[in-house]
């Protein structure tokens, strides 16, 4: 087999570390999740002390995107898929912010009686980290389709939402001794929905780095130096 070539290799090595980083930020989103519906003081401050990690993980992204712009001198593709790599990383970044939000809400919710089953939260965390997972997975493969499929889904997202918010508001207007728990839920459902929406952003960025370069290249006859 023919050596990979230092760009090729830097590429796939930061595809890889945006991975990690995603992989990471999933995990965060689960186990703060859990820390609310089982009760767990302990895990949602796992949760917020694993915060730093993601924090150096974006510095890491951005330190080697800087190095092969100065090292390599990409071309076009390359140089984009580069520039979209430092992009997504903040998302990921912002999104295991919002993993910390929510696993601030434990203990505040876990003094306190449960208000109701769980139901409609975990479905909507499920359908987030699904985006997540979703988005980066299209980045890696170059994959438009499957990242346009990623952003029709944030609609979903945003139904169960409203459907989380008008059940709380219900709660809260049916009884005050309930709004402090019901405000708690909702931070954490809007935590959720942002998630999604930072990874409709990657999303979004996919299409973008894979799309104009199609358009770029529909033009060329194929043949020849132009």
């Amino acid at each position: 087999t023919m050596p990979e070539n230092p760009l090729e290799h830097e590429l796939d090595e930061l595809k890889k570390l945006l991975l990690t980083m995603a992989g990471e930020v999933e995990k965060q989103l689960n186990s703060a999740i859990r820390a609310v519906v089982e009760r767990n003081d302990q895990l949602a401050e796992e949760v917020i002390a694993g915060d730093a990690v993601i924090d150096r993980r974006e510095i890491e992204v951005d330190r080697r995107v800087r190095e092969l712009i100065v090292r390599e001198r990409p071309m076009a593709r390359d140089l984009r898929l580069g520039m979209t790599a430092s992009k997504i990383a903040p998302d990921l970044e912002r999104m295991a912010d919002h993993a910390g939000n929510i696993a601030r809400q434990a203990p505040v919710l876990n003094r306190v009686p449960s208000l109701k089953p769980f139901i409609t939260l975990p479905f909507l965390a499920n359908a987030a980290t699904a985006m997540v997972r979703d988005a980066l997975g299209a980045f890696v493969n170059a994959d438009s389709r499957q990242a346009r499929a990623v952003i029709a889904r944030d609609d979903e997202v945003d139904g169960m939402h409203e459907q989380i918010f008008r059940e709380l508001l219900t709660y809260m207007m049916e009884d005050a001794k309930t709004i402090p728990r019901a405000l708690a839920l909702l931070l954490i459902s809007r935590s959720l929905e942002r998630v999604a929406d930072q990874a409709t952003n990657i999303a979004e960025q996919v299409v973008y780095l894979v799309e104009a370069e199609d358009i770029r290249h529909r033009h060329d006859d194929g043949g020849g130096v132009a």
